[in-house]
């Protein structure tokens, strides 16, 4: 095993992972608000916040897909070391990590039952840029209004018609990170 692998996890795991915990609530409890963390050092091309949410969200109980670059060897057995979370395909994840085009098409990824709305996947896109500018977000969590740099609206626009349904998201950048849940309206910027 790579000593990379062994190394990028979080230093004092219980305080880290409560931090990082609470930021990835507040991002998807307030959608447009970018959140900072920090902690994870995980392998290229996975960002520090799409580490954190790897530390935080996934464990042995959890499907992850990992989407054109980010399904690295290097990345893969990272994962495994720190979170013990399954590699799955596609229709099989609860949470995906790629970039917007390598995540593509959406319509693989599970968007829970009327019965288990809940049973969704969760996308954490890696973005170039994540700043609060671009797409007008409405709705839950919001007071009036919020901007995020989304890479479209449209698939976001239909993810939100079929609410309850649908799929959750995290953008992430560097040290950044910023949620869009479904039950989220998107407008053109």
């Amino acid at each position: 095993m790579d000593t990379d692998t062994l190394t990028g996890g979080f230093a004092d795991p219980p305080r880290d992972a409560a931090r990082a915990f609470r930021a990835a609530l507040q991002a998807l409890a307030r959608p447009g608000r970018i959140e900072t963390v920090t902690g994870a050092a995980p392998p290229a091309p996975c960002s520090m916040a799409a580490g954190v949410l790897l530390l935080t969200l996934c464990d042995g109980t959890t499907g992850l897909h990992l989407a054109g670059d980010h399904d690295a060897e290097a990345l893969r057995d990272w994962v495994r070391f720190h979170t013990g979370a399954r590699l799955v395909r596609a229709d099989d994840a609860d949470f995906a990590l790629g970039t917007w085009p390598a995540l593509a098409p959406l319509d693989r990824y599970r968007t829970g039952t009327s019965e288990y709305p809940d049973r969704s996947a969760t996308l954490i896109v890696e973005m170039p840029v994540l700043t609060a500018t671009g797409a007008r977000l409405t709705g839950p969590g919001i007071e009036t209004e919020a901007r995020l740099s989304l890479p479209e609206a449209a698939a976001f626009q239909a993810n939100r018609r079929r609410f309850p349904l649908g799929y959750d998201c995290y953008f992430t950048c560097g040290d950044r990170l910023a949620g869009l849940p479904r039950s989220t309206r998107v407008a053109e910027g």
